[in-house]
C-alpha cells in the first residue's frame, strides 16, 4: 500500500504570501490532484505533463467564473515553479 502523495509538502518551498493565500494554493492544487487522478489516475504532479494541466484548467473549469479560473492558474503555475518547468499553459 502506498502512502498518498503529500501537496503540502511538495508546495512548501513555493508558498508565499499570507496564511489564507497559501492555503487556497494548497486547497486548490489538491483539488486539481483529485480531478486528474480521477481522468487519468496519475496522483503525481512529477508525473503530469503539460496536456493534464491544460485539460483541468480549459475543461474542468469551464464553467467557473473568471476570477475561479485566475486564481488556478496562479496555483497552476507554483506548481509549475516547483517542478522546474517553464510550460507555457495558454
Amino acid at each position: 500500500m502506498t502512502k498518498p502523495f503529500d501537496m503540502a509538502l511538495f508546495l512548501t518551498g513555493v508558498l508565499t504570501g499570507s496564511k489564507a493565500t497559501q492555503q487556497r494554493h494548497l486547497r486548490q492544487a489538491r483539488v486539481m490532484q483529485t480531478a486528474i487522478h480521477q481522468r487519468w489516475h496519475l496522483d503525481n504532479p512529477w508525473t503530469w505533463q503539460l496536456k493534464h494541466l491544460r485539460w483541468f484548467l480549459a475543461q474542468h473549469l469551464k464553467d467557473r467564473s473568471d476570477a475561479t479560473r485566475y486564481y488556478y492558474r496562479l496555483t497552476a503555475h507554483l506548481m509549475l515553479k516547483r517542478l522546474g518547468r517553464s510550460w507555457i499553459l495558454f
